[in-house]
């Protein structure tokens, strides 16, 4: 496992991390605790160190499963969680008060409550799970992050990105308080490679890169047969003809495999790996075989500027996650 800094901050973190959002069990059906321990305890012995979670994420059940193998793993490992908004909106729409997601007495107490669930005294990142520039003057939400830092109860802050919308924290970035922002980036959207990516590299603010496979998208294994659980919330995401449009994009994809990646996913993840400004990439991950072929995936090899150019023209401009 290779590792790389999390921007300013001196923590060398696995550029493969560990997506919790599956095994809060809630959205994605099918997660089983026994096996999800068993992912996560493969993660550390594969070197992964780096582990994604959220309050909301089965409503803190997969914090609690990230606590339990924090206590029974004696490796230093880094946790990053997030602060749902208090109207549970994602993303956070235009127009909306800032005082309606995140107030200073709300961000505390969120913490406190993903501490209890890890039995942790300090969370390693921090982050608000929506954002609008609109609300980069709110002075409750920089004091309550300068509160959480002084008592020791979060080591960085960041903020995870709407939906397509690397733009949408140019603002924050600039005051210099943001520690890492979370953004989605694979194949497909290459939209943070415009204006986000350089900026954070030039100033040392770590990414950390979400929905790489395209919630599965870019696996290569979507068919217009492909069926999802009742209440898996994929049913939505790949509604009406989306698996059809997803299926002809990705079988063009699959004639650039060869020597250099040999799976669609390995392909995606080592397209992300290879912009100079990304910390870490954050497959979701349930089982041990997850963990197994993402891992392998962090070695010395990089795509070539050949490939990668040709990568390039699979950029699509779409939002699948809109009603």
């Amino acid at each position: 496992m290779r590792y790389r800094l999390l921007g300013k901050t001196g923590i060398r973190i696995s550029e493969i991390g560990f997506g919790a959002w599956g095994i809060g069990g809630s959205m994605w059906l099918g997660a089983v605790d026994s096996e999800s321990m068993t992912a996560l305890k493969k993660a550390v012995d594969a070197g992964i160190n780096f582990f994604d979670t959220a309050l909301v994420y089965g409503d803190g059940h997969s914090e609690v499963l990230i606590g339990k193998l924090l206590r029974e793993s004696s490796e230093q490992l880094y946790v990053a969680s997030k602060v749902p908004p208090k109207n549970r909106q994602w993303p956070a729409r235009p127009g909306v008060p800032v005082h309606e997601a995140f107030t200073k007495k709300y961000i505390i107490e969120s913490t406190h409550i993903s501490l209890k669930h890890m039995k942790l005294e300090r969370l390693n990142l921090q982050q608000l799970h929506v954002w609008r520039d609109d609300w980069v003057a709110a002075d409750e939400i920089w004091e309550a992050v300068e509160l959480l830092k002084r008592d020791g109860k979060i080591g960085a802050f960041g903020i995870s990105i709407n939906d397509h919308e690397p733009a949408s924290v140019l603002a924050a970035a600039q005051t210099g308080l943001v520690d890492s922002f979370q953004v989605i980036y694979n194949i497909f959207d290459q939209s943070p490679e415009d204006e986000l990516l350089p900026y954070c590299r030039e100033h040392e603010i770590g990414i950390i890169a979400r929905v790489p496979l395209d919630e599965g998208g870019l696996t290569g294994r979507i068919t217009t047969e492909t069926v999802f659980p009742e209440k898996d919330w994929r049913n939505n995401y790949f509604r009406g003809d989306r698996k059809q449009q997803v299926f002809d994009r990705t079988e063009q994809l699959k004639e650039l495999l060869g020597a250099e990646a040999r799976t669609l996913p390995e392909l995606a993840l080592r397209y992300i790996l290879s912009h100079p400004a990304v910390s870490t990439v954050i497959p979701g991950m349930r089982t041990a075989a997850h963990v197994d072929s993402n891992a392998e995936v962090s070695d010395s090899r990089g795509l070539s500027e050949a490939l990668l150019s040709e990568l390039k023209k699979h950029r699509w401009i779409r939002n699948f996650y809109k009603s």
